[in-house]
């Protein structure tokens, strides 16, 4: 029988005294987030952890993990269980030709998810075929305290200048809480390198590892935006996913990143790739 992830109920239990919080600044006006379908709010609150989907070749249950990227989407700043989160998520809805429910279901992820992925250039280019590695003067090296345990990291320089901005403005915004956040753990690897690993580890073309890796094109990114305890800055499990996504860092980089070029890999908190002014439109 094939196994399926934990019920949010168990991940809130061990989660319970180890979440961080989120940042103080998204909280709506509770007038705002009060206006709006009650009862759209109310499927929202029971389906968020428990909803059953697969939108990126894995099961899930609940959309928790994708929180803070349907709010930023539907310009709203209202917790997932409110009224004015459902009225904005309807508005959203209209005008992408769905029916204007005010409910996350998975037509709605779906289509979601496609607004996500047309916005990662990769993807784009990958549908067509896999793309060529940079030349070696095209990349730099990111400085040592740049870099997650001390790997050697190295992007295009386009995008190695608009990570330190972002960096730079992040640290100015104080979410930054401690040293190791926004952390390059991986960034360039050449096909040949994640070639050798697929042959290794036998896990190619899965959630975890593709054979034609975004990080090939050196504009992707996996930085350090904390762990649940016990995991690894880059672990695919649920209870992870759900840590990370409510971190101050995670939901400033949803908001902000797109401003220096950034767009986020919805499935990866801790993925980014450079798209330059793209993101911003």
């Amino acid at each position: 029988m094939k196994k399926r992830s934990r019920p949010f109920w168990f991940l809130y239990a061990l989660l319970a005294v180890s979440l961080p919080p989120a940042a103080a600044s998204a909280a709506a006006p509770p007038a705002v987030c009060a206006s709006g379908p009650v009862a759209a709010a109310t499927a929202n609150a029971s389906s968020e952890s428990t909803l059953l989907l697969n939108l990126f070749g894995r099961e899930e249950t609940g959309w928790l993990f994708y929180v803070p990227l349907i709010a930023n989407e539907t310009h709203t700043e209202c917790p997932a269980e409110s009224p004015g989160f459902a009225k904005a998520l309807a508005i959203w809805q209209s005008a992408h030709g769905l029916p204007p429910t005010g409910t996350v279901g998975t037509a709605t992820l779906q289509k979601l998810k496609q607004v996500w992925q047309a916005k990662r250039t990769f993807v784009v280019e990958s549908a067509h075929r896999c793309p060529a590695p940079p030349a070696e003067s095209a990349l730099s090296q990111a400085a040592p305290a740049e870099s997650y345990g001390g790997k050697q990291i190295q992007l295009r320089t386009e995008a190695l200048a608009a990570y330190r901005n972002m960096v730079a403005a992040a640290r100015k915004d104080g979410v930054l809480l401690n040293a190791q956040l926004l952390e390059i753990f991986s960034a360039y690897r050449s096909p040949e390198y994640d070639a050798e690993r697929c042959a290794e580890q036998h896990n190619c073309q899965g959630v975890v590892r593709a054979a034609c890796s975004a990080h090939r094109t050196a504009l992707a990114m996996d930085v350090y935006l904390g762990a649940a305890p016990g995991f690894g800055p880059d672990s695919s499990a649920d209870i992870n996913r759900l840590f990370i996504s409510k971190t101050a860092a995670y939901r400033w980089m949803v908001k902000n990143a797109a401003r220096f070029g950034f767009v986020n890999y919805a499935f990866e908190p801790w993925h980014w790739e450079f798209v330059g002014q793209k993101a911003s439109r």
